[in-house]
């Protein structure tokens, strides 16, 4: 059975190649494009859900400091740590995850290190796949909103504050993801956000990252993004005042 990956690079070459005559250059981004497809494919099908992006331990040594992991996809694994020393920052995001995979890995990468906090940035990769199937938005969304709620269940079974960001905007779509992109992703990022809002009590904050970084149309902001779907150094820099403020404010005595 062929993937979605693989329609969606078979589309892409077609489309390149209709556009540009088959040049040079357009055989070299195939073949880059199809590479990278083809690498991540099958770095999933030998690992489904990334265990062995980090080591799996059976204990983990508590610091004295406050321990705060980031979970997630890509955008929680290219998290700069803040710089500030009274608390200890450990990252557990893998590329590319959606929220099932980031669930289902949850005890492996995260009971060992008996996390104070947990700060959880996922739902893109899920929510950019109704472009490729649009008459599955609902479960993906459906879906997408139960495996973020388990997350968070998950992390207060830990005795862990649960920090839920909203899902970062996208940024200016490239040409070439066009035709595999859809109005309807930024629309249901929207609406996601806005249940996630819902989920806030004393052991569960909202970080609202979206409001921080988007323009007026709802874009990433250009001097925040290292791509369409990525922050730079200066995003993150960003998040991370907001971030200290909040945990600053969390009372892990009397929770």
């Amino acid at each position: 059975m062929i993937s979605s990956k693989h329609y969606l690079l078979y589309a892409i070459g077609l489309l390149l190649l209709l556009l540009f005559g088959g040049s040079i250059f357009v055989n070299f981004l195939l073949y880059n494009y199809a590479k990278q497809y083809y690498l991540e494919l099958n770095q999933t099908r030998l690992d489904p859900l990334g265990l062995s992006n980090y080591p799996i331990l059976k204990t983990a040594t508590k610091a004295d400091r406050v321990r705060v992991v980031f979970l997630g996809d890509s955008r929680a694994a290219g998290w700069i740590s803040p710089k500030v020393d009274k608390y200890e920052f450990v990252n557990r995001g893998i590329s590319s995850q959606i929220s099932v995979q980031t669930l289902q890995r949850f005890s492996a990468h995260m009971r060992h290190l008996k996390p104070d906090i947990v700060v959880i940035q996922i739902g893109i990769n899920d929510l950019k796949t109704i472009a490729l199937f649009p008459d599955r938005k609902q479960e993906i969304v459906a879906n997408c909103r139960s495996n973020i709620q388990q997350i968070i269940e998950e992390s207060r079974n830990l005795g862990a504050v649960t920090i839920v960001t909203t899902i970062f905007p996208a940024g200016e779509i490239p040409l070439e993801r066009k035709p595999f992109w859809s109005d309807e992703i930024d629309r249901t990022v929207k609406s996601v956000n806005a249940d996630l809002v819902t989920l806030a009590n004393n052991k569960v904050l909202l970080f609202d990252t979206y409001s921080l970084l988007a323009d007026r149309q709802g874009l990433m902001l250009p001097q925040y993004r290292s791509d369409e779907l990525h922050l730079n150094d200066l995003g993150y820099d960003l998040l991370n005042q907001q971030l200290i403020k909040i945990i600053d404010k969390i009372d892990l005595k009397n929770l």
